[in-house]
């Protein structure tokens, strides 16, 4: 049973998909935002090919545990992708994830283009493997 992590954006959805066994995450793609219909025919996709089962969705939060703007949007989106599919969603705090993948890339000597290139599939493998990582501890 494979897992989808995802990073929400308003121009972009970072995807990041688990191993079969659900231990590991791995980047798959960076989807450009087009409207709705798209991007979920474009997550369908992808769910049909990896036989994806449960879909994490990071959730961004104010520091102090609140839901800002951004939250609300993912919220929206989450609503959305529960309609048209018939999969478990969890939400995955997702604070500090785009700043650790930044970080992540800079300290690889990645190049800034590529950085913004790769920085929401990158944040949705972190979003991922802090689920995976909960999960195989029991908690």
């Amino acid at each position: 049973m494979r897992i989808m992590g995802l990073d929400v954006g308003d121009k972009t959805i970072g995807v990041a998909i688990s191993d079969p066994l659900g231990f590991t995450a791995q980047g798959v793609t960076t989807i450009r935002r087009k409207g709705i219909k798209s991007d979920l025919s474009q997550l369908r996709t992808i769910i049909e090919q990896y036989d994806i089962k449960e879909v994490v969705v990071g959730l961004p939060k104010n520091m102090n545990n609140t839901i800002g703007p951004q939250g609300e949007k993912v919220l929206n989106f989450v609503d959305k992708f529960k309609k048209e599919f018939d999969l478990e969603v969890i939400l995955q705090d997702e604070r500090l994830t785009t700043v650790s993948a930044e970080r992540m890339l800079i300290d690889a000597d990645v190049s800034r283009k590529k950085r913004k290139d790769v920085i929401d599939k990158v944040a949705a493998t972190y979003i991922l493997g802090s689920y995976l990582e909960k999960k195989n501890r029991g908690e």
